[in-house]
């Protein structure tokens, strides 16, 4: 066994009476990729910025190549040499790939010109140095955020859930990248909650649960279901069969939707059409960034266009807002979480009725702060949100929890069409099956659901029908049964005529 070049012991974190970690032992050894796992809420993220210097320890030990060290800040643990990729990329869009990266590493735009082409030819992450950052794909972005890492060096990297943003052709490929710097004598840690990545791809596994880690394997010989085991304790319920009756034509419709955003490095929407049925799902893949979140918006209200452009029920709504679809029966669950979908000081209950207000909380203008206060928490109850209860404050929440409330609360209000944005984002695998389960029972019972998903296992799981999202255009619809996920990938990269093919 080789020396670990970063060894834990003992760390404790606890924010009031929350343990989030509760003595965890983690050891990191150079040249192997080592995967966390873990539901929300299990304490992973608070390893990790333990690690990075975010988070200061009540208790534990940190040694580094043999060298007990307190990493007080992020530039503390880059100087030792930890680098980290955040799930959420932090590029100036106007600047060049050469331009971002200078921010965090010195030398000339020539030297760090010279410097890029040649980390990225050894690590297979291509990418032009004088490429301006508003011109490249999502994939490509991530790849400046690991050769920024890189760049500086690193003997320990941090990857947070790296290929949420990714088709599966950019998932080989970030993986073919990993391997590399493994074979360089890098250590990387790897944050997922896919299993079957983690089975392919990583040397070990560090499990953890409620704060503690449970268990330390080699994902190779294990299942995903023994993995899912030592997650939560016990196996994750497949979706029951359907059984539902049939769809219903035309609740909601787009017809010939053309929009140019505000954000002149956002897709325009161009000459798109959707019709959306009671009683089936229909899901969005594609590619972050191209186009999917104008057209949320446009859906929900929050962009209005001419009234014709939406139907709801075959009556134009285009010209209305948010407030009144939601009246209609329009509801939406957001991808962001904090500022869309929650405000972050506010409480879970505070939060429970900025979208239900209208459904029982009012009594003569006032709110019923009881009344809202014990639906908040059913909404936890119902969707096993980990917090300390309905006064919690949203930001208090991991991102996976909040998720859980935010989709309980919309699921709450009955909806005759619920719109969700990667409505599993980060979410464990148990909840994740929660959700894609109640999402059936909602479609069983006549409700019209639109998926926006990077998740394309989990559209072929839940959907009936799929169209795929490429530079602000829709490809035609698709049944699940009639295509498969590599030519759905290739949509992704805006191979349409391939799709068509397949049902056609």
């Amino acid at each position: 066994m080789t020396e670990p070049i970063l060894d834990i012991r003992g760390v404790t974190k606890a924010y009031g009476l929350t343990v989030a970690n509760d003595a965890v032992d983690f050891q990191v050894e150079p040249g192997l990729i080592h995967a966390v796992l873990g539901e929300n809420g299990a304490g992973k993220s608070t390893l990790m910025k333990i690690i990075y210097g975010v988070v200061k320890p009540d208790a534990g030990t940190l040694v580094w190549r043999g060298q007990l060290v307190s990493i007080a800040s992020p530039a503390e643990a880059r100087r030792l040499g930890i680098g980290m990729v955040f799930q959420h990329f932090s590029l100036f869009e106007t600047l060049t790939v050469t331009e971002n990266i200078s921010l965090a590493v010195p030398g000339s735009k020539n030297e760090l010109g010279q410097r890029i082409r040649a980390a990225s030819a050894r690590f297979g992450l291509d990418v032009e140095p004088d490429a301006r950052v508003h011109t490249l794909t999502v994939g490509e972005r991530q790849r400046i955020e690991i050769l920024r890492c890189i760049l500086q060096e690193p003997k320990v990297i941090i990857l947070d859930e790296p290929t949420s943003v990714l088709p599966p052709q950019g998932i080989v490929k970030l993986f073919e990248t990993l391997r590399n710097l493994a074979s360089e004598g890098i250590a990387v840690v790897f944050i997922s909650h896919k299993l079957d990545e983690i089975r392919a791809l990583c040397d070990t596994a560090t499990i953890m649960r409620g704060g503690r880690v449970v268990g330390v394997v080699n994902p190779k010989e294990e299942t995903s279901k023994s993995l899912t085991q030592l997650m939560i304790g016990q196996d994750i319920p497949a979706p029951t069969a359907r059984s539902h009756a049939g769809t219903t034509a035309g609740v909601l419709r787009v017809q010939n939707l053309d929009h140019v955003p505000d954000d002149p490095y956002a897709a325009p929407l161009s000459g798109l059409d959707l019709e959306l049925r009671g009683g089936e799902i229909l899901g969005i893949a594609g590619v972050s960034g191209n186009g999917q979140g104008a057209l949320m918006r446009v859906l929900a209200g929050e962009i209005r266009t001419a009234p014709d452009t939406v139907l709801l029920d075959q009556k134009p709504v285009g010209a209305l807002g948010p407030g009144a679809r939601r009246r209609l029966g329009v509801h939406f669950i957001p991808e962001e979480r904090l500022g869309r979908g929650a405000v972050p000081g506010h409480t879970l209950a505070e939060n429970a009725g900025l979208t239900t207000f209208h459904s029982g909380l009012l009594s003569f203008g006032f709110l019923q702060l009881r009344k809202r206060r014990e639906r908040a928490g059913k909404m936890i109850t119902d969707m096993d949100v980990r917090c300390s209860g309905p006064d919690a404050a949203a930001q208090s929440l991991s991102g996976g929890n909040l998720q859980k409330f935010i989709v309980s609360r919309e699921m709450a209000l009955a909806p005759r069409v619920l719109i969700a944005e990667q409505p599993t984002w980060g979410v464990d695998v148990g909840a994740a099956a929660a959700i894609r389960q109640k999402l059936l029972d909602m479609r069983d019972q006549g409700v019209a659901l639109l998926i926006v998903s990077e998740e394309l296992e989990e559209l072929m799981e839940i959907c009936d029908r799929v169209q795929v999202m490429f530079r602000g255009r829709l490809s035609a619809p698709v049944a699940v049964g009639q295509t498969d996920i590599e030519h759905i990938g290739l949509a992704m990269a805006g191979d349409f005529d391939g799709l068509e093919t397949v049902h056609g």
